[in-house]
């Protein structure tokens, strides 16, 4: 059980693109790259965006966000 040859990672590179394709493998490829950079950004923003905030702005942030409850109508 050692470590596998080049060899190997090419049967299984090929057998990986023959059951998905090389489209699907790309698209794969962009949504990770963009969710991965979308988290950093996220990262980057969150900590320093809550910190600068005064206490009014953040009342009223969280005071835009409330919910409406609204009741249902049945159809007869």
């Amino acid at each position: 059980m050692g470590s596998f040859s080049i060899w190997h990672w090419l049967v299984v590179l090929l057998i990986v693109v023959i059951v998905f394709g090389t489209k699907k493998l790309k698209n794969i490829g962009s949504d990770l790259g963009g969710a991965v950079k979308g988290f950093k950004d996220g990262m980057k923003d969150g900590g320093t965006a809550a910190d600068d905030k005064t206490p009014e702005q953040v009342a009223q942030a969280t005071a835009e966000k409330t919910t409406i409850d609204v009741e249902a109508k049945q159809k007869s």
